[in-house]
């Protein structure tokens, strides 16, 4: 199996684990909390997004990408020297952002909500902003910890780290807010400041743990150090110059999504009480934001998690000028985007109401499935845009990044309030959809432009792909249609969750049947998957 797919397969399967296990804990913390706390909760997450970013500077990735390029030419104590440098950058940087987000949360809070039509007060908006906010002191110093082991190609640690993170982090919110409303009978906005503090307390039990796996790989980095013949011998100066021209690119690409919904953050309520829709305003920007997204960020995690892996290896190729094997990486990192997040995003779209009533109840699901089913595609374009971004830093045209970013928040903020007048909620996520499939075409075209890059493998295998997608959504139409027909799921909760996993079940292994069987697995895998047919043949 090839290092980037086996990077691949690590990453985004904790990566997905991490958000699966995101998704599933808002059922229960909903159920707590309800829209007005979701509310809240989505206000202080945007802007500490965008500030954890910030905070970081992009290093963790970018130090990934330096340490990978020194490793190949086997200089590793520069790579180290990084590491070191990095860590002090980052509790500096750390403390900063902290102090801004915590002493603007006032401001912050008022921006957000609009006059009238809202059930979130500017000192309860402030509060869990505050609450948020002691996160960014130990984050940043621990995702550079990642980024160093990644650009060693050692996946396993960050991996680990994150569902650690996560495991904790929703342990601490869960009870914790239970404890407040049931045992103290506190107030919402009470409950939703420590559910912000969590991200502290996850941050703390992924630092020890990456810690640990520091102390176990310290030994044969130590070796790597002894055995190099060669340094370059870069001063502090040089580093960080070298550092901060991959790093830009990275900040952007990382508050692009918190970016698109902090347009939506400060706009969104005015624009809706515009369109005299104000009393659904908040439970609808919470909806999509919070609940909505937490279903779609499920199929971008694969995205994520190949922007990850990718990187290294799209460096080592591209530093050693191996442009055969640099072009079969990027056709295979867009080919595996294709496999499976086009079915997923399809299959949400057709399963939107029963996905929504069955995680989140089947009150008004007839109105939040239908901002699912038109969000779920803003997904695929998402996870594109990720991999894209990355494929462009791994090859050296990272600034570009800057370019198609800009180009899409000004369609974004062009658009937003005026198309939330037109059609209503909705009016935002096409905004959206826009704007990030205008930065992902910038990319494509950009990539093809630098490194003279053909799409062609990937549009012939992309048709085969809809194709079957196309299959798979019809039968799970008609799956889903006839269970209908004696069990309304948007009545039943229960209906919704036996249709959604029946259906679902069956559009999952008729694709995944009709992808191996047509080779399609094979082709964009590898030889291993017809390990199946021996299987098979013992069956």
């Amino acid at each position: 199996m090839s290092k980037i797919l086996k990077g691949t397969m690590i990453l985004t399967g904790a990566t997905f684990l991490s958000k699966f296990l995101g998704m599933i804990y808002t059922v229960p913390f909903e159920q707590m909390v309800g829209p007005e706390g979701m509310e809240l909760y989505f206000y202080a997450y945007t802007p500490y997004n965008i500030l954890l970013s910030l905070s970081t500077l992009g290093v963790p990735m970018a130090v990934s990408k330096f340490v990978s390029k020194y490793n190949s030419l086997e200089d590793y104590q520069t790579g180290r020297d990084m590491f070191k440098s990095g860590m002090q950058l980052m509790g500096i940087t750390g403390i900063i952002t902290f102090l801004i987000l915590f002493l603007c949360a006032d401001p912050i809070a008022q921006l957000s909500l609009s006059n009238e039509d809202t059930t979130a007060s500017s000192e309860d908006t402030a509060m869990v902003i505050r609450m948020v906010a002691f996160a960014l002191l130990i984050i940043p110093s621990m995702s550079i910890i990642r980024g160093f082991f990644q650009g060693n190609e050692s996946m396993a640690p960050t991996g680990v780290s994150q569902v650690i993170e996560q495991v904790v982090r929703i342990l601490f919110l869960l009870v914790s807010v239970y404890v407040v409303l049931n045992v103290f009978e506190g107030t919402i906005p009470t409950a939703i400041g420590f559910s912000t503090f969590a991200a502290f307390i996850g941050g703390i039990a992924s630092l020890i743990v990456l810690i640990v796996y520091w102390k176990k790989r310290k030994p044969y980095l130590d070796r790597q150090l002894d055995s190099q013949e060669y340094t370059y011998d870069l001063s502090r100066k040089d580093m960080f110059k070298e550092l901060i021209s991959y790093a830009g690119p990275f900040v952007l690409v990382g508050i692009a999504t918190p970016l698109y919904q902090l347009i939506d953050q400060f706009t969104f309520n005015k624009a809706m009480s515009a369109a005299g829709l104000g009393d659904i305003s908040g439970a609808s920007l919470s909806a999509i934001h919070v609940l909505s997204h937490k279903l779609v960020i499920i199929p971008v995690t694969l995205g994520i998690g190949l922007s990850l892996a990718l990187l290294p290896a799209i460096t080592k190729s591209f530093t050693k000028q191996n442009m055969v094997q640099l072009n079969h990486q990027i056709n295979q990192a867009l080919q595996i985007v294709a496999l499976l997040i086009i079915p997923a995003v399809v299959g949400l779209s057709v399963l939107s109401y029963e996905a929504y009533g069955s995680f989140y109840g089947v009150e008004n699901v007839d109105y939040y499935g239908s901002l699912l089913r038109w969000y779920a595609p803003v997904g695929l374009l998402f996870a594109s845009y990720t991999v894209s971004a990355a494929i462009l830093q791994g090859v050296n045209r990272q600034n570009f990044a800057l370019v198609s970013l800009g180009a899409g928040l000004f369609i974004k903020t062009a658009t937003n309030f005026w198309f939330i007048v037109l059609f209503g909620a909705k009016g935002s996520i096409i905004s959206t959809g826009l704007a990030v499939l205008i930065a992902l075409s910038l990319n494509l075209w950009r990539i093809h432009r630098g490194i003279q890059f053909s799409y062609k493998p990937v549009f012939k295998r992309s048709l085969l792909i809809l194709i079957l997608t196309s299959i798979m959504a019809g039968v799970v139409w008609v799956v889903k249609s006839g269970f209908g027909l004696v069990w309304n799921p948007l009545e039943d909760r229960l209906a919704a969750l036996f249709i959604l996993l029946i259906s679902a079940g069956v559009g999952g292994l008729l694709y995944m049947w009709m992808s191996y069987q047509t080779t399609l697995l094979e082709r964009i895998l590898g030889g291993r998957v017809r390990i199946v047919d021996k299987f098979l043949k013992r069956r």
